[in-house]
């Protein structure tokens, strides 16, 4: 299965996420963001970093990147999206999923490892997770919290449209603990940390078994390729 990574200029995780693709025995095929051509890729990830240098609203400006149009036309012919800190961003800047993402509440850019809640295990990116299941990823951002109307919160909740829950402390201020949401249909999801740190030993954070051993994010690359096989 060919699953499309999106370059748009700062993007800084798009070789990580490349290589996550590539142990989950998947392809990584390069997406430029000039280009609206997605090349006929199964999927397509759209990777951390600071799109255009951030110099407007994080991911404003690559929301109308040319790759932008054709992946918001393929995703709503039900092509499974995964958008990364900036790459969740993008996708509500361009509509893909509601709300936005704010400067954290305590002003400061942060790093670590993120215990997070799977709640929704029914998108293409979460099927091999258990619902409730706790996971450790990395989280880097300052500019990582949730925010959404009232009405917007109840209608994500209601329809089990929260992905992911911080456990713990809440790192950023988001509303309601949320690290990741899907889209009605269910196939795009975003989220603020970063799954493709998290997925060979020796490399991630801390797992079961000791320092740098957590796989957690590996499962999200093998559950859309597995999706995509059956």
């Amino acid at each position: 299965m060919r699953i499309g990574i999106v370059t748009f200029p700062g993007t800084l995780d798009d070789d990580d996420a490349a290589r996550a693709v590539r142990i989950a025995d998947g392809e990584a095929i390069s997406l430029w963001h000039a280009s609206d051509n997605l090349h006929g890729v199964d999927a397509v990830v759209l990777p951390g970093g600071f799109s255009y240098g951030d110099y407007l609203r994080c991911g404003a400006i690559a929301a109308l990147a040319p790759v932008m149009t054709a992946v918001v036309e393929a995703a709503g012919r039900g092509l499974p999206v995964l958008g990364i800190c900036n790459g969740f961003q993008i996708l509500c800047e361009s509509h893909l999923l509601p709300g936005a993402l704010i400067r954290n509440d305590h002003q400061r850019f942060i790093c670590r490892e993120q215990e997070l809640v799977v709640e929704n295990t029914a998108t293409p990116w979460t099927r091999q997770f258990e619902t409730n299941e706790h996971i450790v990823i990395p989280l880097k951002n300052g500019e990582g919290s949730f925010q959404a109307p009232a009405a917007v919160i109840r209608q994500l909740e209601d329809e089990g449209r929260v992905v992911f829950r911080y456990a713990g402390t809440n790192p950023n201020g988001s509303v309601h603990d949320i690290a990741g949401i899907c889209s009605a249909a269910g196939n795009v999801v975003g989220l603020m940390p970063h799954p493709e740190h998290a997925v060979e030993r020796g490399f991630g954070p801390a797992g079961r078994e000791g320092l740098r051993t957590g796989t957690d994010g590996l499962r999200f690359f093998t559950s859309v390729l597995t999706e995509l096989v059956s």
